[in-house]
């Protein structure tokens, strides 16, 4: 389908009719927007994709929580929705209350990625039986939270990413293109980050 032809309030009237590739188009139209604004920025500690990062949970929270009963237009409450969420990583990177962004979810399975992979923090074994025990509860409500967030499609392609297949096997099995399995990833990626944040 072609969206072009849509606006982004309507874009997002139909993304919540249940429309989820909506989420696909909207996140690469805006992903300049994103670009731009973290080309300014400097993150102590952090990188360009690390701020990137952020400027995108700050477009899922946009197309998240957009009302258009006031009145504003979808750009203007992204673009606010964007630049609170990458001042909010810089502040409280200045602030140094943590290390900012250096345990971010990455769905890299190289040994030398800097984040935390996707398997780590879904499937930890590292930890003691007594940690596990410990940490069974909040670990089972974070993955039925998970459930409620993600659509059928991001469901689907987790399960295959988790059980080690590439972008382009998944697209393939699912007969979607890598770019649309890209995106999935992504959406997958921030709403982790965005229940991580709440937990």
């Amino acid at each position: 389908m072609n969206y072009t032809n849509y606006t982004d309030e309507a874009l997002i009237d139909m993304l919540r009719s249940g429309d989820a590739e909506i989420a696909d188009y909207l996140m690469e139209k805006y992903k300049p927007l994103v670009r731009k604004k973290t080309n300014a920025m400097y993150l102590i500690g952090g990188e360009t994709e690390d701020l990137i990062q952020e400027g995108m949970i700050g477009l899922f929270k946009a197309m998240r929580d957009f009302d258009q009963r006031r009145e504003v237009s979808f750009f203007s409450f992204a673009e606010l929705c964007i630049n609170r969420q990458l001042y909010s990583a810089l502040e409280a990177s200045n602030r140094k209350k943590h290390i900012p962004l250096n345990t971010y979810i990455s769905f890299s399975n190289k040994e030398d990625a800097d984040g935390v992979s996707l398997e780590q923090m879904l499937t930890d074994e590292t930890a003691s039986p007594e940690q596990l025990m410990i940490e069974h509860e909040s670990k089972e409500e974070f993955f039925q939270r998970l459930q409620e967030k993600l659509s059928p499609m991001e469901k689907k392609v987790l399960y295959l990413y988790l059980e080690g297949h590439s972008y382009t096997q998944i697209a393939e099995l699912m007969e979607k293109t890598p770019k649309s399995i890209d995106n999935s990833l992504q959406r997958i990626r921030t709403k982790i980050i965005s229940l991580k944040d709440k937990i």
